[in-house]
């Protein structure tokens, strides 16, 4: 019967390239847009493409040495023709992928070092520093349409609505702005939180936006609302670094503890973990692919990752049901580590504690914070 079962499990797990391994620590890595191809940058300032595919080997296509210190984040343009990236160097590059040479180069494009970047049209780019300033490019000119500070700490994540005209940034200060990229100027800030804001992500078709802190919470905002969140998800052990949002309800979310996890959003649940790379080391960034099967990651073990994440997306939560602590731990058929009988144990488990522990309470709203960190055991962020 374990034979059985151990089969059935290793059938569930769904083909997915092999990792890239690299001499560098890998700092950001993008999905093009149309082909099988991810772009990586690296603390050296490098920049890679590479093939990837589930039935033959992956194959570096092209490596790039335009950058003199850190690629920090890179992001194709919409037709997938160019590729941009920006630098510690306080530089961005637009670079041609037809000819793999440098189409545009805007050195000391801030005083400080760029730390994020969203593409917002074809000809249109946003670039954040680490003293907080954000320019929006018109790339056709090459100069800055927009220039804005409304933080004094690094601009961490960018998102942007499906029609192009609200920016929404975080900021290692704990604020969330929104900014009308067709009028120039910003709309409106949310109030200072205690934590930093690391990440951010849309989801429920434009509802609602997700922002990662650093003592592990999600904020949530409703969209329009951003003076101040209106609802917290407490439970990741340490910060959210990354996420990108897999569906309209799931996001999968980058720890500092190593782990890429799936959440469900409203109602707010663990549904598992995606992967989780060696030794526990930080997640740096995700990418989903173009068809939404595949997930990147990147950390300090020098690798690329993939994980096949179609079953997922397919995941439904009860919300009838209270949440199970446990599945913010417990490994999906997309991490390699299922463990069929542990997670019939773990249920059994769950079973007779319901109606007498406090572990299984669902943690939908702030009143629950100080509880889910107590039981977890490990709220003491590096």
């Amino acid at each position: 019967m374990a034979t059985t079962a151990t089969l059935q499990v290793e059938e569930e797990i769904q083909e997915k390239p092999k990792d890239l391994q690299f001499e560098d620590f890998v700092v950001d890595i993008e999905f093009h847009p149309s082909k099988d191809v991810i772009a990586s940058g690296s603390i050296e300032g490098d920049v890679f493409l590479h093939s990837y595919s589930c039935s033959k080997e992956n194959s570096e296509l092209m490596k790039l040495s335009f950058h003199k210190k850190s690629c920090r984040v890179l992001r194709f343009s919409p037709s997938g023709e160019d590729l941009h990236t920006a630098s510690k160097d306080k530089s961005f590059n637009t670079i041609d992928l037809n000819t793999g040479t440098l189409k545009r180069r805007v050195k000391n494009a801030h005083e400080a070092s760029i730390y994020s970047m969203l593409v917002t049209g074809e000809d249109f780019l946003v670039t954040g520093d680490d003293d907080g300033y954000l320019k929006l490019w018109d790339l056709r000119q090459q100069r800055a349409v927009m220039e804005e500070r409304q933080s004094e700490e690094f601009l961490s994540d960018m998102a942007v609505d499906e029609d192009r005209k609200t920016l929404l940034v975080t900021s290692g200060e704990g604020t969330l702005t929104a900014f009308n990229l067709r009028r120039k100027k910003m709309e409106l800030q949310s109030e200072l939180f205690d934590s930093e804001f690391l990440s951010i992500a849309i989801v429920k078709s434009g509802q609602k936006v997700v922002c990662g802190c650093g003592e592990g919470e999600l904020n949530i905002f409703t969209w329009g609302e951003w003076g101040n969140m209106s609802d917290r998800f407490p439970g990741h052990p340490m910060s959210v670094d990354c996420m990108v949002p897999l569906t309209q309800d799931i996001i999968c979310t980058g720890s500092m503890d190593g782990k890429i996890r799936a959440v469900n959003i409203l109602p707010n649940r663990f549904i598992g973990v995606v992967g989780e790379h060696q030794g526990g080391l930080p997640v740096e960034n995700l990418s989903l692919s173009r068809d939404k099967k595949l997930l990147a990651s990147c950390s300090h073990d020098q690798k690329i990752k993939f994980w096949n994440v179609e079953d997922v997306q397919s995941e439904m939560v009860d919300a009838s049901k209270r949440a199970k602590k446990a599945d913010k731990n417990k490994f999906l058929a997309s991490s390699d580590k299922s463990d069929f009988f542990a997670d019939l144990a773990e249920d059994e488990k769950q079973d007779e504690d319901a109606g007498h522990s406090e572990d299984n309470e669902d943690y939908d709203s702030d009143d629950d914070s100080e509880e889910e960190e107590d039981d977890d055991g490990n709220d003491d962020k590096e």
